[in-house]
């Protein structure tokens, strides 16, 4: 640390508690100019931005995920300490902004004297200093200071007081970081732990005791520690009996006399004022109001999705239609104006259509998280959720997953515990998502008969609807159960969980949330359905020349027979083209497989085009059934019902065939933005194939029983 001149890019780490205010902070310091991409081999998301200070080259901000101590109990954790323990690592800070609530110094703390014995250049950020005057709080700034050795900035990041100061602060100490040290340490190992070291200490790349205390303590995971040296220190703490978690709790216990009297002694509270947090918690977290709460949020949650998304997303499906229509209009007819149009056009319109809907989904989440309701939640349904294997914080996925898997996947990342986390991924796509809703409806109405009951208050079709969702969640409960066994680790999982007081949100933390999330969405899933919208309109436009030519002319043919219209000639020879194209040919060769379920050829393509997007099954319908220009759903279901099987004359849609696919579809993995979004949060291929492997066969299996028993 004892360096003189200043790095080409200092970088400064942000560190703090969960809930302590950290994020806010950060967006208050580098507005927009942040970049999201992972820790170094990891998935955790890591943000940074850049700070601009007098005098100085740029600075990078690195926020690191919210800790508690140096002893991690999840992944975000670690990784914290994995990084402040290495500094031979990209990411090691040059000076530490910690970042602590005031209100909760007591408790905020510990991490910050752990850090501080490691000889970090550091600063006390005091966050929500806003609610100094409002809980009458008063803190002696310079003797806490001078108690803990560092410099202590109280700022708000609400109305950015004495945000310009901490900037100065900051400049100052990257500047001269040996300006601040404290005189000792505060807390010396105890005899055990300094026999351990006496004979490690030469051979561990510690900067000091405590540096090597961590190494000693976390060397079976720390990424940095060589294999001969953690083989070394595994023998030496079974040498001198050091047994980790026993020093743990002594050393935490020790911190907590340290600096408990320095904040009894700093910062003195006018009276209790967290009573009305409480008497909130008493409802929302009650055993049967809270759940009860929670459904009717998560309802309103619902009808905002739907309600509000329909108006922008027919506008961005308006405006697409629109274009493609006047490009086919400017352009001269030909292959490239039908790839701009079917391909590119529609596959883009595809990839927009969604961001209405994330966008308001992460609004409402970020509202949620900012106000303090879902670390509620997720505190209320921890315990029913770790009996599937999954946490508390995966209810937020699971029900967000009924609008769209895509936003709720990338929600997962709140999820400290990998195993969890990957669990909760995993089955997400499960829960019936808004897209399916088109496929329903269009089924449904073949499969139930039109009964109603209580003067038309309760339908068949309105609960076979409601079904097929409960039918999905329940899917993804004992999938997750099942998937527990399999990935059988060792790892529990705490749910350590602060439950922030209830504040009004921060606006600008959910307009930078929604800005990131849609702009993830747009930037990563755009790209992959893009290109197979090209893949699919090619496969279904192109197919052998000879088969081409020879639909060409049967079209012909029939039509004159028949004595048809210009459009009914065309939607037939849209229709002949389509069954010799190379996609009719893999419809063919995959008929045989899907034939048990009820399905031919035809259904055969929609099953393999609707992977592109669950959608895309009532447009593909209206190509392969000769509508080819009307894309009307009345229209398409009355021509679904006059659909005969050309051996035995019945009706192809019979209540057994729409069934099978009702189950089908409630199951499959039918989107492939989904497993775009599952490669890129679980960082490799293995994950979404086997997402992809297991959702398939429960949706074959499922399907051919319902299909084999109807029949």
């Amino acid at each position: 640390m004892h360096h003189g001149q200043i790095k080409a890019t200092p970088v400064v780490g942000l560190v703090g508690n969960p809930n302590s205010g950290k994020s806010s902070l950060f967006n208050v310091l580098t507005g927009l100019r942040q970049r999201i991409g992972n820790f170094p081999g990891v998935t955790v998301e890591k943000k940074a931005g850049m700070l601009k200070l007098p005098g100085l080259p740029t600075v990078e901000l690195v926020d690191f995920p919210g800790a508690y101590s140096c002893y991690p109990t999840s992944l975000d954790e670690r990784l914290v300490v994995q990084e402040l323990t290495n500094p031979e690592g990209e990411l090691f800070p040059d000076a530490i902004l910690y970042v602590a609530d005031i209100t909760k110094l007591d408790k905020h703390l510990l991490l910050f004297t752990q850090l501080r014995d490691l000889d970090l250049p550091m600063i006390l950020v005091l966050n929500m200093a806003d609610l100094m005057d409002s809980d009458g709080l008063t803190v002696d700034i310079p003797r806490l200071s001078k108690k803990l050795g560092v410099p202590v900035v109280p700022v708000s990041s609400r109305d950015h007081r004495g945000i310009g100061e901490l900037k100065e602060v900051i400049a100052g100490l990257l500047r001269e970081p040996d300006a601040f040290r404290p005189r000792q340490p505060f807390y010396e190992p105890g005899a055990n732990a300094r026999d351990v070291l006496a004979e490690l200490r030469r051979e561990l790349p510690a900067r000091n005791d405590y540096h090597a205390l961590l190494l000693t303590h976390h060397a079976p995971w720390l990424k940095h520690i060589p294999e001969t040296t953690r083989h070394h220190i595994q023998e030496a703490r079974v040498r001198h009996g050091f047994h980790s978690l026993r020093a743990q709790v002594e050393e935490t216990m020790d911190r907590y006399n340290s600096f408990e009297p320095i904040v009894r002694d700093t910062v003195r509270h006018a009276g209790d004022t967290d009573s009305l947090s409480d008497r909130i918690d008493n409802v929302v977290t009650h055993p049967i109001a809270g759940p009860i709460l929670f459904i009717v949020l998560m309802l309103l949650l619902f009808q905002a999705l739907f309600a509000w998304a329909s108006v922008p997303m027919d506008l961005i499906e308006w405006t697409f239609g629109t274009l493609g229509d006047t490009v086919r209009q400017t352009l001269p007819a030909g292959w490239f104006t039908d790839l701009l149009v079917d391909g590119i056009i529609a596959g883009l319109g595809g990839v927009l259509v969604f961001v209405p809907q994330i966008a308001i989904l992460f609004f409402f989440i970020a509202i949620l998280e900012e106000v303090g309701y879902l670390a509620r939640a997720a505190y209320m349904f921890d315990s029913l959720m770790q009996r599937f294997g999954l946490n508390g914080r995966s209810v937020v996925a699971l029900v967000s997953g009924h609008a769209c898997a895509i936003p709720a996947i990338m929600s997962t990342r709140t999820i400290a515990n990998w195993k969890e986390r990957l669990l909760t991924i995993l089955v997400t796509p499960l829960t019936s998502c808004s897209a399916r809703i088109p496929v329903y409806v269009i089924l449904i109405s073949f499969a139930v008969p039109q009964v109603a009951y209580l003067n038309g208050l309760i339908s068949l079709q309105g609960l076979a609807f409601a079904g097929l969702y409960f039918l999905g969640i329940a899917g993804a409960m004992l999938s997750a159960l099942v998937f527990k066994w399999i990935l059988n680790t060792p790892e529990r999982s705490f749910l350590m969980l602060e439950l922030p007081q209830y504040r009004v949100p921060v606006w600008r933390n959910v307009g930078t949330t929604v800005w990131q999330k849609s702009k993830t969405f747009v930037v990563e899933a755009g790209k992959i359905i893009m290109i197979i919208s090209i893949v699919l309109w090619a496969a279904s436009t192109y197919g052998p020349p000879a088969d081409m030519a020879a639909a060409n002319q049967l079209a012909g043919e029939r039509a004159q027979e028949q004595g048809l219209s210009e459009d009914e000639t065309a939607d037939l020879v849209a229709s002949e083209r389509l069954e010799a194209s190379y996609a009719g040919h893999l419809g063919k060769f995959i008929e045989p497989v899907i034939k048990p379920l009820g399905y031919d050829w035809k259904i055969g393509i929609a099953l393999l085009t609707s992977f592109a997007a669950r959608e895309v099954f009532v447009g593909t319908m209206a190509t392969i059934y000769s509508i080819g220009s009307t894309d009307d759903e009345f229209r398409i279901r009355e021509r679904l019902a006059e659909e005969r099987n050309p051996v035995t004359n019945e009706p192809v849609y019979n209540p057994a065939t729409a069934w099978s696919l009702l189950i089908f579809y409630v199951f499959a993995m039918m989107c492939m933005s989904t497993l775009a979004v599952t490669r890129r949060e679980t960082n490799s291929w293995k994950w979404p194939v086997v997402q992809f492997v297991f959702m398939t066969a429960i949706a074959y299996v499922s399907a051919m029983a319902v299909y084999q028993l109807l029949t």
